[in-house]
């Protein structure tokens, strides 16, 4: 199917349906024709389409002639016009059975969404694909954004092809390997002394006095989108079925949330039914700010003092869609999990060992995570589950 997307000329003739943009706290509507980050009550703007509108060309039966990127459900994506639909092959990622392993923990339905197979090495290519796209068709040509690495080189990759420009902060410790990544695609790179939460502070105050455009996670509407074509892939990847359990590294947590918003869409749009799998965010037992919100009751996260794992991509203290993560945990009947980084490396080992597939540290907590939940009865080992390989291994190699 990869070969076929990339031989095949775009046959996208219609537009997008979207329609405003909704407030996820307050309700408030928005304008998504002009240049829009936050609500005004400071919280996070989510994309809304007519869904009634979409139904007239989107369907389970109309898919088959359609190229296989983000973009192939283009009624329910942000970007109005096919030629600011910009691709260099990202999603449409396998969905692997890990027999292996899965076998070694009693596990007889046992998945792996290996999204290190997209353009840049993770699942960062679909949200900056998306977000850089629809700010090009609104006329926005300069970004920043605070990374704690793989999200930076996605930014490089799709302002390179969009021939705008990316201004990226990083902790100065983010990987060596995607510190080149960065600057070999031509992205402005500044190395902070601190945490992706000070990468961050800097990051808006060089936007602000710059004009440039922050796509920070989810402080924008339209990356969570992209993120959202994980839900949708995986659903048309079983046959219009979702699993009984999703088990999902957790930073920022656009991706936990875009899926949700996936799943809400196609039942809407008739392409699923009602049932959900039980959501699970893991993070690292040395910055686990949103396990430790949803075992206190929590609807949002305290800030996560002296944060330390390995793992950069999960090393976020405080994330501003802390409240949406929680409502799908809490919604999904799901639960949060934390995991020393002692058992991410040990889990990276394993499954390269066991199954061939290199992830990178952040991936490779979801390995830690559900055999945890296998051995405290929370999974069934009669029960469908997918984990999401975030990033290839081949991103970290300092890590090996």
């Amino acid at each position: 199917m990869k070969w076929c997307y990339l031989k095949v000329k775009n046959n996208y003739n219609q537009n997008s349906c979207l329609e405003e943009l909704i407030c996820t706290l307050c309700g408030k509507q928005l304008d998504p024709w002009k240049k829009q980050t936050l609500c005004s009550c400071g919280k996070v703007l989510f994309p809304k389409y007519n869904l009634e509108k979409a139904k007239e060309t989107l369907s389970k039966t109309k898919m088959g002639s359609r190229t296989y990127n983000v973009w192939r459900m283009y009624e329910i994506m942000p970007v109005q016009k096919n030629r600011y639909r910009y691709s260099l092959g990202e999603g449409w990622t396998p969905l692997l059975e890990l027999r292996n392993i899965g076998h070694e923990m009693g596990l007889k339905n046992l998945l792996l969404k290996d999204e290190g197979q997209n353009p840049t090495g993770t699942f960062k290519s679909r949200g900056l694909c998306t977000a850089v796209s629809k700010a090009f068709e609104l006329g926005i040509k300069d970004f920043a954004i605070p990374s704690a690495g793989n999200a930076g080189a996605a930014l490089a990759a799709y302002a390179a092809r969009a021939s705008c420009k990316a201004h990226i902060f990083m902790p100065q410790d983010a990987p060596s390997f995607i510190q080149k990544e960065v600057t070999a695609m031509g992205g402005e790179l500044m190395l902070i002394d601190g945490l992706i939460t000070d990468a961050g502070r800097v990051a808006r105050e060089a936007a602000e006095i710059n004009g440039w455009f922050d796509v920070s996670t989810l402080k924008e509407p339209y990356r969570v989108e992209g993120k959202k074509t994980l839900g949708l892939e995986l659903a048309e990847q079983l046959n219009w079925t979702l699993p009984d359990v999703i088990i999902y590294p957790t930073g920022g947590g656009a991706g936990i949330v875009g899926m949700w918003k996936a799943f809400d869409e196609l039942e809407i749009l008739g392409m699923i039914g009602g049932k959900r799998p039980k959501m699970v965010t893991v993070q690292s037992s040395g910055c686990a700010p949103i396990v430790r919100a949803f075992k206190n009751g929590k609807n949002y996260a305290d800030f996560w003092e002296n944060a330390k794992t390995f793992a950069s991509g999960l090393r976020v203290p405080s994330a501003i869609g802390d409240y949406l993560i929680l409502r799908v945990l809490r919604g999904s009947n799901g639960t949060a999990v934390a995991v020393d980084d002692s058992k991410i490396k040990e889990s990276m080992f394993k499954l390269a060992k066991t199954e061939g597939i290199m992830l990178s540290p952040e991936a490779a907590a979801t390995v830690s995570a559900v055999e945890e939940l296998k051995n405290s009865g929370f999974i069934d080992p009669d029960e469908s589950v997918v984990l999401f390989g975030t990033g290839s291994g081949l991103t970290t190699p300092d890590d090996w």
